[in-house]
C-alpha cells in the first residue's frame, strides 16, 4: 500500500550485493550505495541493506588505488536479492570465468542484476542483456558496440529492462538509484534522497550521457553543430566536406571558414580527430585485430590509418596494442 504523500508505510527491506570488480569506479559505487544509506535515514529504518562481495572475498581494489574491504565472495544470494555489478578500466581483464559463472547462476534463480560504469559489460558477456536495452560509459560505447551487436545498446544515461539495469557510470548510478527508489517505495524517498545529495536536476532514461556538442565545442552555431554530428554518425564511412557542406545548407569554403574560425582547424582535420580518438579507444579496449579498427575507423588501407594514428599520436596502433598487453602483463 502506498499512502498519499508516496511512501510505503510498511515496505520489505530490499538488500543489495555490490559485486566490485578488479579496478572499479569509486564514484558510481559510492553514490549508489550512500543513496540507500540516505533512504534508510529518511524513513528511519533499514528498508535497504547491502553487503560487498569480490571474487576472492578479501578486497577489491578501485581504479584509484584504494582498497575496499568486501563482505564474501562469489557466494549464494538471496532469490529477492539484487546483484550490483561495479565495473571500471579494464573490465574485460576483471571479467573472469568464475564471476562470468556466478552472475549465470545467480540470474538463473530470477536475480534483479544491475552494472555500474562498465559493469554492463560483463552482464553481456555473461549473455544477461540478450534481447535487452542497455547503456555505458560512453567512451567504451564504441568497442561495445562492436563486440555485442546484437543487444540494443543506448546513449541514455542510465536503463532499466525488466529485472537488467544498468547505469553510465558517474553520477548517473544515483539517477538509476533514485529511479528504483520511486519505484519501489515512492516518489517523495527519491526527492528527499536527491535533494540531501544537492542532486537538483534528476535524469531521467532519456536523458543521454554526454554534454550537448555546442556545450562540449563551447560554440553555438547550428551548422557547425549539425556538421559535428554528422561526422560523429558517419564514422566508418566518411563523408566528403563537400557533402558535409550540402547537408548543412553551405558551401565547402564557408564551411572551411566555420570550422577555422571557431575551432581552428578544418572539416578534415577535425574529422580525422574523431576517428583517430574512436581507433584508439577500440585498441585499448577490445581484442579486434589492428586491421578490423582501421576498416571501422574509416580507413581504406592498414599502412595508411597506421601512417595517420602515428601523426597523431607518436605512436603505431601495433606498439598501442603491444602497450596495453604490457601493462596487462599478458
Amino acid at each position: 500500500m502506498i499512502t498519499r504523500n508516496g511512501i510505503d508505510p510498511a515496505p520489505r527491506t530490499r538488500r543489495f550485493v555490490f559485486l566490485l570488480l578488479d579496478n572499479f569506479s569509486l564514484l558510481p559505487f559510492a553514490t549508489a550505495i550512500d543513496a540507500l544509506r540516505l533512504a534508510n535515514r529518511f524513513v528511519h529504518r533499514n528498508i535497504y541493506a547491502w553487503t560487498l562481495a569480490s571474487e576472492d572475498g578479501s578486497f577489491a581494489t578501485s581504479s584509484a588505488g584504494t582498497r575496499v574491504a568486501v563482505d564474501q565472495g562469489l557466494t549464494d544470494v538471496g532469490r529477492d536479492d539484487t546483484i550490483m555489478v561495479c565495473g571500471g578500466i579494464d573490465v574485460r581483464q576483471a571479467t573472469t570465468r568464475p564471476v562470468l559463472g556466478w552472475l549465470r547462476r545467480e540470474a538463473r534463480k530470477g536475480v534483479h542484476v544491475g552494472g555500474l560504469c562498465t559493469g554492463a559489460w560483463t552482464m553481456a558477456k555473461a549473455g544477461l542483456l540478450d534481447g535487452r536495452k542497455c547503456t555505458i560509459h560512453w567512451e567504451n560505447h564504441d568497442s561495445f558496440a562492436e563486440e555485442f551487436y546484437e543487444i540494443d545498446l543506448q546513449k541514455s544515461v542510465f536503463i532499466v529492462d525488466g529485472k537488467r539495469f544498468t547505469s553510465a557510470g558517474g553520477t548517473s548510478s544515483l539517477d538509476l538509484m533514485l529511479r528504483l527508489m520511486a519505484t519501489q517505495v515512492g516518489e517523495e524517498l527519491a526527492n528527499w534522497v536527491a535533494d540531501q545529495t544537492l542532486h537538483t536536476n534528476i535524469r531521467t532514461d532519456r536523458d543521454e550521457q554526454r554534454l550537448s556538442i555546442p556545450t562540449r565545442i563551447g560554440v553555438r552555431h547550428p551548422k557547425l553543430s549539425a556538421a559535428i554530428r554528422l561526422m560523429e554518425q558517419n564514422i566508418e564511412e566518411p563523408v566528403s566536406p563537400s557533402v558535409l557542406a550540402a547537408d548543412v545548407g553551405m558551401s565547402a569554403r564557408q564551411l572551411e571558414r566555420l570550422f577555422a574560425r571557431y575551432l581552428s582547424r578544418s572539416p578534415k582535420r577535425y574529422y580525422m580527430d574523431l576517428r583517430l580518438q574512436k581507433a584508439r579507444n577500440l585498441l585499448m579496449q577490445t581484442d579486434m585485430s589492428v586491421i578490423n579498427v582501421a576498416t571501422a575507423c574509416g580507413f581504406a588501407s592498414p599502412s595508411h590509418f597506421s601512417k595517420c594514428y602515428r601523426t597523431q599520436y607518436d605512436t603505431t596502433p601495433y606498439r598501442e596494442r603491444g602497450s596495453r598487453a604490457a601493462k596487462r602483463g599478458t
